[in-house]
């Protein structure tokens, strides 16, 4: 599973559809691979920043390419990426040790 698919399925709660789509529930719309790309696109990566937020997480940048949720920090080529990345890590350091508690709060 890339980190874009980790992110969509685990953080912003889509469903995979198809092998190239996903579904959104809370929207009832399907997103393609293609008009879903954080790390290229800013505005796809702030949508996680927003539902992350929700969750109660601080986002936080330094410069345009590191970005953080809480104590968790990222870097990538861009901020995008960056944000990405901290998501992933958010998600990997979590499912590690509160995997319940954090995926009650995600989903």
């Amino acid at each position: 599973m890339s980190k874009t698919d980790s992110v969509a399925r685990r953080i912003l709660g889509w469903k995979l559809n198809r092998w190239d789509r996903w579904y959104d529930y809370e929207k009832g719309v399907f997103i393609h691979d293609s008009e879903f790309q954080p790390e290229q696109n800013l505005g796809h990566a702030m949508l996680i920043v927003e539902k992350l937020e929700k969750f109660g997480y601080t986002f936080t940048k330094r410069g345009e390419v590191e970005a953080g949720f809480n104590d968790i920090r990222a870097t990538g080529e861009n901020l995008a990426q960056a944000i990405v990345n901290a998501a992933y890590s958010l998600i990997e350091q979590n499912s590690e040790v509160e995997t319940t508690k954090l995926w009650s709060k995600l989903c």
